[in-house]
């Protein structure tokens, strides 16, 4: 699979875990992609943290506002009934628990919840941004992200390794191979991606997976 190709397999899954009239925060990378991939009928106003409620598509070449972007600084459109707030008011409606999603990239997820995604050791960073209070504050958690990073290992652990965003605060993973869910008893994998099997998920991946025979696979 192309990286392009797996990211589209990421996004559409991920979005069929919205819902009609949900408030969702979707991160930079992935996450924004499942934008495009919202169910038929399925109304659902997205939220940016630099202070806009109601994103429309990706405005046509020519017809860009810079002044109008996304958290990612994407230009982006506008809905009708879209609001625009301050950086407080945005974070008001985080911290408040009215996101019901919030969908994010990773760099490690553990089997235990765990979420790093801010930070790469003995590399210059900006800081975490608002990862840290859309992971604490929202109703549920969905990592959006290849399973595995450019060296093959795999982002998804018995215990992260790097500086943690948020402890327990993830509630769903989705990769190009799989679905996984954080339960109380561990790791469940909930869905195999079209063209992968269980047991090739059980070997991309470092943590522990409950596995309940048989795997459902993704719909398309």
């Amino acid at each position: 699979m192309t990286s392009a190709s797996k990211r589209e397999l990421i996004a559409r899954r991920v979005a069929r875990e919205f819902k009609d009239g949900f408030y969702v925060n979707l991160g930079i990378g992935i996450p924004t992609l499942a934008a495009s991939y919202i169910p038929e009928g399925c109304e659902v106003i997205l939220h940016s943290e630099n202070g806009l409620m109601g994103i429309g598509d990706y405005p046509l070449e020519g017809e860009e506002d810079a002044d109008l972007i996304n958290a990612g600084k994407e230009t982006v459109t506008t809905i009708p009934g879209s609001s625009f707030f301050n950086a407080a008011e945005s974070f008001a409606i985080v911290r408040g628990g009215h996101i019901d999603i919030t969908v994010i990239g990773a760099m490690e997820v553990d089997q235990h919840g765990d979420l790093a995604n801010w930070m790469i050791p003995g590399k210059m960073i900006k800081g975490m941004g608002g990862a840290m209070d859309l992971v604490a504050g929202s109703k549920r958690v969905i990592i959006a992200m290849q399973h595995t990073g450019p060296d093959g290992a795999s982002k998804i652990l018995k215990k992260c390794t790097l500086p943690l965003t948020g402890v327990k605060v993830v509630d769903t993973i989705v990769t190009e191979m799989a679905v996984m869910k954080v339960t109380p008893e561990g790791l469940l994998l909930l869905e195999v991606q079209p063209g992968f099997t269980t047991q090739q998920v059980l070997e991309a991946t470092d943590a522990d997976l409950i596995v309940k025979e048989p795997v459902p696979t993704c719909p398309l």
